[in-house]
């Protein structure tokens, strides 16, 4: 739920998804689900001579299990909040993995 909650905060930024298939795409998330599926608008390929196929694109659906990277605008990313996100996501799963089963 932790990146859920990050890439929803992102919506609207300029973002390049890097897929699987080596295939770089530029654009604006539009919106994110739950399984990290992500929809861009206004996008752009970051290889045009290599994915001529993709210029007359401007919205795409990505499917969540075929993205390799995202990268994010440093200027977006609030490093002390994530990283206080995480401390308590893991100080809540090790809480109820030390739970003792009845």
């Amino acid at each position: 739920m932790l990146f859920f909650s990050f890439f929803k905060s992102l919506v609207g930024k300029t973002v390049v998804v890097e897929l699987k298939n080596d295939l770089s795409i530029c654009g604006t998330l539009h919106s994110v689900d739950q399984f990290l599926n992500i929809k861009l608008t206004d996008i752009t390929v970051t290889e045009p001579d290599k994915h001529p196929h993709m210029l007359s694109v401007k919205n795409c659906f990505i499917r969540g299990s075929v993205v390799r990277y995202v990268q994010l605008p440093s200027d977006e990313v609030d490093t002390q909040l994530l990283q206080d996100a995480c401390r308590k996501e893991a100080q809540q799963s090790g809480a109820t993995a030390a739970a003792p089963a009845k």
